[in-house]
């Protein structure tokens, strides 16, 4: 199955409707990170996912560095993320924001970075001198267009409000976590999911505004691998790594086994028809997976052409309990 693309305001080029993470890349595995990179650009992909504290910036200058040794920069799609807590204070300011923007650039090599992203929110923090200050960067050339990660879409609505009556430009893209699972317990502080009945109004607002979806763990931290049972055959030590705690109820548990249900009878698999809920929604999305092969991203590739009918949604979303 070829890749397919679509389009993120605010950025010149067609935008792989795959986008791939980079977290596992750093100088320490240098050679197969950039075999890994290699594999999945080769596939179609275009967009890759970092952040200013992935590795203390060791998985920025190792991403940059294979960007510009394969002299890809105008073909790939930068999303990097910044502005994130840490154990001393919050973090989302003008003052940070331009700090860890000035970073990554460095870090990377680039004169420019596609899509600046606010890893977390500070809600206590007014959006007028936020939307001010990604303005300035991105009238500098700095950034092409920019958005929040864990932010919820009360908030980007208030920031994208005050850029219209400000005459800036607002949010093109937020990257919250969504999966046909809801999230019952947060995997670390200051997450924001729109899974689930109690979030279709978050799912109805970008659906009906032009904000452009990055969502990660749309296989719900592994809870959607396909490994894991109702029984608890995982073992202890794989429950949080596979989602457990944060994604295990009842209802949860019968999703899951829907989605099982239902990809043996289209012959495909547990994380397949996960993939395949994600991209079947009304929403203008581009999952983020975080494959470790060019093997493992062909077999998200092969999502793209799967059809959900509205019958089958319903029944993944136990529409009908």
């Amino acid at each position: 199955m070829p890749m397919q693309y679509g389009n993120i305001r605010g950025i010149d080029k067609p935008v792989s409707r795959l986008a791939q993470g980079t977290i596992m890349i750093g100088s320490k595995n240098r050679d197969a990170g950039f075999a890994l990179l290699d594999g999945v650009f080769e596939l179609g992909c275009n967009i890759f996912d970092t952040a200013h504290v992935y590795g203390g910036g060791d998985n920025e200058r190792t991403f940059g560095k294979w960007v510009n040794d394969r002299g890809l920069r105008e073909e790939v799609v930068v999303l990097a993320k910044g502005a994130h807590h840490n154990a001393d204070r919050n973090r989302v300011t003008p003052f940070d924001i331009t700090a860890d923007l000035h970073d990554s650039l460095a870090r990377f090599g680039f004169d420019y970075i596609d899509l600046y992203v606010l890893h977390r929110d500070d809600p206590e923090v007014p959006v007028g001198p936020i939307v001010e200050a990604l303005n300035e960067h991105k009238q500098a050339g700095l950034i092409r267009a920019f958005g929040g990660s864990n932010w919820t879409h009360q908030r980007v609505a208030e920031a994208n409000e005050y850029a219209q009556a400000h005459g800036l430009e607002g949010f093109a893209v937020s990257s919250p976590q969504f999966s046909l699972v809801e999230m019952i317990k947060e995997p670390w502080p200051n997450c924001i999911s729109i899974s689930g009945p109690a979030c279709a109004e978050a799912r109805r607002w970008y659906h009906e505004n032009d904000v452009a979806l990055v969502p990660w763990s749309t296989l719900a931290r592994g809870f959607l691998s396909g490994r894991v049972r109702r029984d608890g055959g995982e073992s202890a030590e794989k429950r949080d790594d596979l989602g457990v705690d944060s994604f295990a109820s009842e209802a949860n548990y019968e999703r899951l086994e829907r989605a099982a249900e239902l990809a043996e009878r289209k012959g495909l698999t547990v994380p397949q028809i996960s993939l395949a809920y994600v991209l079947n929604q009304p929403l203008n999305v581009f999952p983020l997976v975080g494959c470790w092969t060019p093997e493992e991203f062909r077999g998200n590739l092969d999502v793209l052409d799967v059809e959900l009918s509205e019958d089958e949604i319903a029944y993944l979303e136990m529409a009908d309990s």
